[in-house]
């Protein structure tokens, strides 16, 4: 790092010294100079703000105001949590903001480090989307970081007048961004696309262990009970979560007649079979319930955020769709069966073990419809017992 003889007491002139350059001084006239010029709103690459930032605690400089977008989608904010971890760890000494959907804080609360949470709510007009950025102005947020690749992310974050603002360059929002590194090449992994925007950005990992993917939960032994006695569930016998729906679409979905036959299956298991989704798919899980030989416990549109993680976490085995709460089961270490139809696993799949992927081949695949043109094969082939045999894996 540069020998820095003095520092603004606001750890923002690391990210952009040209809002004071007064404030920059430095043994060696030439590095001076580059950190000056007037074409440069942050660190040129040999200089890291994240590197630099790790040392300053113990100049007691104000603490920073930073922002982040999360995504919508339930399961790709679940596969974010690493990269803000990774954020955290560069800034750990800053407020990091989290800005997405009202469900967000109960997901992100259990970090410990989030010093508060701003909802989108509802957007219906433009002038809508103007007042909500006058709004993030007046907060004096300094640095925003994006999750998400819309334009309209970055335009947000542009008209609140954030001064540094990173993400990707994608959807053309480059011209409105400070920093705007190209996304991966090739299929990643989503956590790992997550995370290679802040090794981008040249910030550092918090840790190269699968464990980064996890959440802090307090182990309290008295939640299953308090769980069987809300949803009347048999705390005695095993827990088995479906997760029929998928809210990309439903070529993402395993037919429900599948999920009613594995139920049957699973039947000699003498397991709990408890159906979880939102209230729009209650009538999925109804459809399920009336196929299978015995009325299932259907509890979509029923559960908070946390009280569904509560009922993962207690759960021995989790069947799902690619969505949130398959991700939710490999967060918190529940065994998972992930079911893949138009997507790709290698981008999506679970994160790390205990977890089964099954996907069958399909000329099309992979093709991101959300709903299948054709005779959606890459899901209704994947057959009940196929299903049964790698969750007798987990179960046995």
């Amino acid at each position: 790092p540069i020998p820095l003889i003095h520092l603004a007491q606001n750890r923002s002139t690391l990210l952009a010294p040209r809002r004071n350059p007064l404030l920059w001084k430095t043994k060696n006239p030439e590095k001076t100079k580059l950190l000056l010029s007037p074409s440069r709103r942050v660190f040129p690459s040999s200089y890291s703000p994240c590197l630099l930032t790790t040392f300053l605690p113990a100049l007691k400089m104000k603490a920073m105001k930073i922002l982040v977008r999360v995504p919508n989608w339930l399961g790709d904010a679940v596969l974010a949590i690493p990269a803000i971890k990774d954020l955290h760890y560069n800034f750990s000494h800053d407020q990091i903001v989290i800005m997405g959907q009202p469900w967000a804080q109960d997901l992100y609360s259990p970090l410990g480090f989030i010093s508060e949470f701003v909802s989108l709510g509802k957007i219906n007009h433009l002038r809508d989307f103007f007042s909500f950025a006058q709004n993030l102005h007046q907060q004096q947020f300094e640095l925003g970081l994006l999750l998400t690749n819309s334009f309209s992310s970055a335009f947000l974050f542009s008209l609140a007048r954030i001064p540094q603002r990173w993400g990707y360059s994608q959807d053309g929002r480059r011209l409105l961004l400070t920093r705007a590194p190209s996304p991966p090449a090739g299929p990643v992994h989503q956590v790992e696309y997550y995370r290679q925007l802040l090794l981008a950005l040249e910030c550092r990992l918090s840790s190269d262990d699968s464990e980064v993917f996890s959440l802090p939960l307090p182990e309290d032994p008295r939640q299953r009970d308090a769980l069987a006695e809300a949803f009347q569930l048999d705390k005695k016998k095993p827990w088995i979560i479906f997760h029929p729906g998928a809210a990309y679409g439903p070529a993402k979905r395993w037919p429900a007649r599948h999920f009613a036959q594995l139920a049957e299956l699973l039947a000699q298991k003498n397991a709990e079979i408890v159906l979880v989704g939102t209230q729009k798919e209650f009538a999925l899980g109804a459809q399920i319930s009336s196929l299978a030989p015995f009325p299932l416990k259907n509890l979509c549109g029923r559960t908070s955020l946390p009280q569904l993680i509560k009922l993962i976490q207690q759960a021995h085995l989790v069947v799902a769709n690619d969505s949130g709460p398959l991700h939710l089961a490999n967060l918190v270490r529940t065994p998972v069966v992930a079911l893949f139809g138009p997507t790709d696993p290698r981008q999506t799949g679970p994160f790390r073990p205990p977890a089964q992927v099954l996907k069958k081949p399909a000329p099309c695949w992979p093709c991101w419809y959300r709903t299948c043109p054709f005779d959606h094969r890459c899901l209704t082939s994947i057959t009940p017992e196929e299903v049964l045999a790698s969750a007798e894996k987990f179960l046995n």
